[in-house]
């Protein structure tokens, strides 16, 4: 069973950083996708980023490129998610996701393609 487990949250002034880890357990995660979500108060999940573990190739929502990074650590299996320049519409619970992927399978971005999450850290930037 995959175990994900967030960490890194806070509360930052506009301008300010953080980074979130996730902690991943449970299986081999060279043939998973990765992704990060967030969900604000009284708003749908949204797409944050995501890659291939065995990739190098990584994909971000349009509010946040060239502001934040995904990354990863093999050892231990440790995804994390670099966020530069917070905005206090970045305010919401960050949440890490897994899915095993096929080969040649395109890399999933949609809350539903996603079958394992983490239990969420909240992100508060103020104005």
């Amino acid at each position: 069973q995959v175990h994900l487990v967030e960490s890194g949250g806070g509360l930052v002034q506009a301008g300010g950083s953080l980074r979130l880890s996730c902690a991943a357990s449970g299986r081999t995660f060279s043939t998973y996708a990765m992704g990060w979500f967030r969900q604000a108060p009284g708003k749908e999940r949204e797409f944050v980023a995501a890659f291939r573990w065995s990739g190098n190739i990584t994909y971000y929502a349009d509010s946040v490129k060239g502001r934040f990074t995904i990354s990863r650590d093999n050892a231990p299996n440790t995804v994390y998610l670099q966020m530069n320049s917070l905005k206090p519409e970045d305010t919401a619970v960050y949440l890490c996701a897994a899915v095993w992927l096929a080969a040649g399978t395109p890399q999933p971005r949609e809350v539903h393609e996603y079958d394992y999450w983490g239990q969420g850290t909240q992100v508060t930037v103020s104005s």
